[in-house]
């Protein structure tokens, strides 16, 4: 069943699936407000996380920038690992 529900954020902190950590990769990568995240692709941010902190990053990061993203475009919260199974269907040969 699923549990998502409209919450219309005020700032990157609102978003359900955005905490200390997400924030901090934000502020990393420039993003600080909801239009600038909106306009970002999930996949983008992650691979710039990774150049950006020389590090290979977990996959499911690029899943709470996804629902971080679908959120700020909708307005609607989905759990981080609804957007799993998009992420790893691209990634099957």
């Amino acid at each position: 069943m699923s549990r998502a529900k409209r919450h219309p954020a005020q700032s990157l902190a609102d978003l359900r699936n955005v905490g200390k950590a997400a924030l901090g990769d934000f502020a990393l990568l420039g993003i600080a407000t909801l239009e600038e995240l909106a306009a970002s692709d999930p996949d983008v941010l992650y691979r710039a996380l990774e150049r950006a902190t020389g590090t290979r990053q977990d996959p499911c990061v690029r899943d709470v920038f996804a629902a971080a993203i679908h959120q700020a475009r909708t307005g609607e919260a989905l759990d981080w690992w609804h957007f799993t199974p998009e992420r790893t269907g691209r990634q099957k040969p």
